[in-house]
């Protein structure tokens, strides 16, 4: 079947995405045809207003549209707690758990020599001087748990060491609720390495 070629560069622009392939592009593409304007509209006008509205926080570096983020806003968030996160994601994943009350600082990336990416690609001057600032007590360590993210974390933790900062890293085991049988070999490992006295 053919395409037109309006709908053609609507498949092409959804292929791009991540997780999108040709075929869920297209159903994605048929799907907007055959509904109302109104949603074709919208995704259009979200789409507009996520690029233009949108800008990273002159302070932690995440996502936010007014300057600085509502949580570096907060007065009632812990200052001398500082989480460092790779990504916006990792941020709002943290933030779900309600399990933290501190302040964040979004790395955007990891350490990755082996595609070009090092320390300054990833601001870490500006994790550095924030951290360094006498108000900062605890910088806790939550990249993920990828040779990237790993790399970083040892790399940050010297840094923050050297200059007296207490390091910590996010532990690593076994989901709440789950069970034995159906966790992977890597992650039981790890469980049982990093034990703790109860």
């Amino acid at each position: 079947m053919a395409y037109t070629p309006s709908m053609t560069r609507l498949i092409q622009a959804f292929s791009k995405l991540p997780g999108i392939g040709e075929k869920t592009a297209a159903r994605l593409a048929f799907h907007l045809l055959r509904a109302e304007r109104g949603v074709a509209d919208d995704l259009a006008n979200a789409l507009r207003a996520l690029k233009d509205q949108t800008r990273l926080c002159g302070t932690c570096h995440g996502l936010t549209e007014t300057d600085p983020c509502v949580i570096c806003a907060n007065g009632e968030r812990a200052p001398d707690v500082i989480c460092v996160v790779e990504e916006p994601a990792d941020l709002i994943a943290i933030e779900r758990s309600r399990g933290f009350r501190g302040r964040y600082h979004v790395l955007q990336g990891a350490l990755s020599p082996l595609d070009g990416v090092g320390p300054r690609d990833i601001h870490l001057d500006r994790l550095v001087k924030r951290a360094a600032d006498g108000t900062v007590r605890e910088v806790i360590l939550a990249t993920n748990f990828t040779v990237e993210g790993e790399a970083t974390a040892h790399y940050v933790g010297e840094l923050l060491r050297q200059r007296g900062l207490k390091v910590t890293r996010i532990a690593r085991g076994l989901p709440v609720g789950g069970e034995l049988e159906h966790v992977d070999s890597g992650t039981l490992a790890q469980a049982v390495v990093e034990r703790r006295e109860v």
